[in-house]
């Protein structure tokens, strides 16, 4: 149940308003800082340089339209995920030189990253199926979006 967990509907934006990957990674931090425990301090800051440096060392657009911008940050409470989906696309220096459409931000501190490592994997089972995939793509609310990703993690274990 990592993706479950990770990815809450109120960390899953359906139609992203960014154009270009700077733009994006703000508007992901700031949908991730908007849904952190109020009673945590949330380490805005570092996340924004952890992600962007990250990115830095090669691109984590990494084909079919998807990103998977990824960092383990120090300050953070847990595995923490943001799933934006855009209609437009947006310019983002992939590998293979295409708009980027759906994005799985994942941040982790360094003591999870087995978790973090789980949870990398399930996104790429994710991306390997066309049907789950084109549901993401075509989701409506973050609530069906997150019914997909728990199926995914259900699909998982069978």
């Amino acid at each position: 149940m990592i993706l479950q967990k990770a990815f809450r509907p109120s960390t899953i934006k359906i139609g992203l308003e960014s154009e270009d990957k700077d733009e994006l990674f703000e508007e992901l931090v700031d949908i991730l800082a908007r849904s952190y425990p109020e009673d945590k301090a949330f380490p805005r800051e570092a996340v924004l340089q952890g992600i962007q440096q990250r990115e830095k060392k090669m691109s984590t657009g990494i084909a079919k339209g998807v990103a998977v911008p990824h960092a383990t940050i120090s300050g953070l409470d847990g595995l923490h995920g943001v799933l934006g989906i855009s209609r437009k696309g947006i310019d983002y220096e992939a590998l293979d030189g295409e708009p980027v459409y759906l994005v799985f931000l994942l941040v982790s501190p360094p003591g999870d990253a087995e978790l973090h490592l789980q949870a990398l994997r399930q996104i790429a089972l994710i991306l390997q199926d066309h049907d789950l995939m084109t549901s993401l793509l075509n989701s409506q609310s973050s609530e069906k979006a997150h019914e997909i990703l728990t199926t995914c993690d259900i699909l998982q274990f069978e």
